[in-house]
This record gives structure tokens, sequence and C-alpha cells, in this order.
């Protein structure tokens, strides 16, 4: 008893114990509101993993990662590492949900970037909240799991949606606009992010995408990109943009106006 005793405030403490098993599947939401979006799920059979208090008829629970997050540009240092205490959205928008706060030592990666926003992964538990039933055991909460990352369509940067065409082909050169219309339509486009072919002519864009045998797809403008010093990290990889497409004057080209950019 002198040893449980000893050991119960430490537990209290850390806010870590685990409950009984779930009997049914469980929404984790981001707040102790029904009407809070859920950031993943809890099977039935599962022992949650209590992680502080929380209101009447609530769980506090610790939600296992890793997690795809926001990150405003501002909220970086010069060493590309997010400043402690900046808020991870769940979405790009001031108005989305926080998901956590950023700590020192937190494992997270750059995955993306769109506009003023730059996509992370947080690779750690992170605290969200489900249901109670009325005797205690967790009730299937009724919110919707919000999407981790944008999809090509959905919103792309913190202020308004934009409509997206069907994605391009995966391979062969993109077509030129035929009128002015179409060449605002914004697209997503997979491919390899590479370093412009130099020839004999000056290059119009630093960045291009190729396809698989190593034609180029596009050309990208990325100055909407506000944290180009991370572009480094795609260089050779795998990756979807998204941005208007248009074509490159006296030329068979078309140039992407980048407006997001993440691994594939």
């Amino acid at each position: 008893m002198k040893l449980a005793s000893r050991l119960l405030p430490l537990v209290l403490a850390f806010g870590v114990c685990r409950g009984a098993p779930l009997t049914t599947t469980a929404a984790v939401q981001t707040a102790p509101d029904a009407s809070a979006p859920a950031i993943g799920y809890l099977k039935a059979g599962t022992e949650p993993v209590s992680a502080g208090s929380a209101p009447e008829g609530w769980m506090a629970v610790a939600l296992p990662g890793p997690f795809s997050g926001y990150v405003k540009m501002g909220d970086f240092t010069k060493q590309l590492d997010v400043v402690p205490g900046s808020s991870i959205y769940l979405k790009p928008d001031l108005a989305a949900p926080v998901i956590a706060k950023a700590a020192k030592g937190d494992k997270i990666e750059i995955t993306g970037l769109h506009g003023k926003w730059t996509q992370i992964s947080l690779n750690q538990p992170v605290v969200g909240y489900i249901r109670l039933g009325p005797v205690g055991t967790a009730a299937l909460a009724s919110a919707e799991p919000m999407a981790p990352g944008p999809a090509a369509d959905s919103p792309i940067s913190a202020a308004t949606p934009v409509p997206v065409a069907a994605a391009a082909p995966a391979a062969g050169r993109e077509a030129a606009p035929e009128n002015a219309a179409s060449a605002t339509l914004v697209r997503m486009i997979e491919g390899k992010f590479v370093a412009a072919h130099k020839l004999f002519a000056k290059r119009p864009y630093q960045w291009e995408l190729a396809d698989s045998t190593g034609s180029r797809l596009a050309y990208l403008d990325v100055s909407k990109l506000l944290l180009t010093e991370q572009l480094d990290r795609y260089i050779d990889r795998q990756v979807s943009v998204t941005g208007a497409v248009e074509p490159v004057p006296k030329s068979e080209d078309v140039v992407v106006r980048v407006e997001s950019l993440q691994l594939k």
C-alpha cells in the first residue's frame, strides 16, 4: 500500500494511465465538444491512455502519431525548425483547430509548402478527447475525421478555396492551354522536382517537373512559396504540385504557378 500510494501521485502528475478497453470504436476529437473535428479513431478493444483531466462526459487521451498538420511560415527559425510554442493546425487556416503546440525536441518533418503555410509531419502523440457513454464506456462520436492533408479538391491556401481541374497525365508533356480561360485553371500535376534543363538558351524558370523518363512536364514558378530555401528538400523527389497552368510565351512549354508543393 505504501508503494502504491507513492506511485499514484506520479501517475496523476504525468497524466498517463490506461483505461478500460473501449466497447466500441470512438472518434478522437480535437476538443471536448461534440462539434469538434476528429483527428483519428480508437478501435473497439483498445485501452485508451489517459492524458490528463477533461470535462464531465469526456476523456482526454494520447493518440499516437504521426500526424499531418500545418504551421505558419513565420513560425520557423532560420534553421527551419518550428519555433517552440507555435500552433500546429489541422488545416492551413487560422480558423482551423489546433492539434498541438510545438515544443523543443519535437519530431517534425517538413512535407509540403502551401503558400503562406508549411505542411509538416508530427511523429509523436497528441492529446485528443473521446466522449463517454452513460456508464463510463466510450461512445461512438459522430464527428467526421478531417483529412490529414489537402487533397486535389481541397483548399490549398489559408485564404480562398480554388476549384481544381482534372489532374494532368502522369507522363508526357502538358499541352499548352488553347485560350485565356484555360490558362488560369488550377491543376494538380505529379512528377519529379528537378532543376530546369539548361541547354544553350537561358532557362525561363529555375525549377521544373519531370516525368519518369526525365522529360519536362512543366516549368515551375515557385515565387508564391515564401520559404523557398526549403526547396532543396524536394530535389529529385516525387512530388505533387497544385497551381495555375499557363503557356510560356514563344514556346510549346507550360509553367505552373505553384500554390502548393508536397511530397508523394
